[in-house]
């Protein structure tokens, strides 16, 4: 099931193109990197389908449904969770607190919250951080864990109003290389059982090529590459502007520890 189509988006900051024509679509389950060297249009384009910007021209369909050019609270509403680079959370909450804030933000209970908030969705809180691996932890203030433990929490957050498609902006940015694999790996179990679709960016290409079901490619603004990860390992045009031998190292070592 196609859950994310994307067409002919356009993007221009003054002189500057940040995105040209760019078009893609993202199944229910899978996970869609987008890679690039630095100015390529990642974040453009990304935010886009986020909200946090309205393309020139061009079209976001999730579900079928046009989203393009909404606030980003009504793409949150229409079914997309996000993570970002630097972790959001509540860091004087605890970590149950934290997800319940969610919880409570999606069901419109913001404006009643009162002295009562930290019995509300407890339980659920709960069940969602038994997913990313945090519920032992569920009382611990944020500020105590360490910081791959928070991008979890993040993870849970994000969760909370059940998405169809989640965005990850660069989700394993300053963690170790333990704790990225071990992200990397929840976030795909959770996408496959759940069928969400996950869109993410990163430059870790460890991360991408051992999780990603297919790779984009933008330099520029314009997609150079859209394929599983053998066949962006193997372009050309990919390992001359961008991956070089580093990146086919990181290839073949995602590719052996699948096997």
């Amino acid at each position: 099931m196609t859950l994310l189509k994307v067409t002919g988006l356009n993007k221009r900051f003054g002189g500057v193109v940040a995105a040209k024509d760019v078009a893609f679509a993202l199944e229910a389950g899978d996970m869609l990197a987008i890679i690039g060297p630095n100015g390529a249009g990642k974040s453009t384009t990304f935010n886009m389908v986020g909200g946090q910007l309205r393309p020139d021209s061009g079209q976001v369909l999730l579900a079928g449904q046009p989203i393009s050019g909404l606030a980003p609270r009504e793409v949150w509403r229409r079914g997309i969770g996000r993570t970002f680079q630097i972790a959001q959370t509540f860091v004087s909450m605890s970590v149950a607190e934290n997800v319940q804030m969610a919880l409570i933000s999606w069901h419109d209970q913001i404006m009643s919250v009162g002295a009562r908030a930290e019995t509300r969705y407890r339980p659920e809180a709960l069940d969602l951080l038994d997913l990313v691996g945090m519920r032992a932890d569920a009382d611990r203030p944020v500020r105590e864990l360490a910081y791959g433990d928070v991008k979890r929490v993040e993870l849970a957050i994000a969760l909370a109003s059940a998405p169809k498609l989640l965005l990850m902006d660069e989700p394993t940015a300053g963690m170790a290389p333990k704790e990225r694999a071990q992200l990397m790996d929840i976030t795909a179990t959770i996408a496959r059982q759940r069928k969400i679709g996950v869109l993410f960016t990163e430059h870790d290409m460890d991360a991408v090529f051992a999780h990603a079901d297919r790779i984009l490619v933008l330099v520029r603004g314009e997609i150079i590459a859209d394929g599983k990860p053998d066949e962006v390992r193997s372009n050309a045009r990919v390992k001359q502007v961008y991956l070089g031998d580093m990146g086919v190292a990181a290839a073949m070592r995602a590719r052996r520890g699948r096997v």
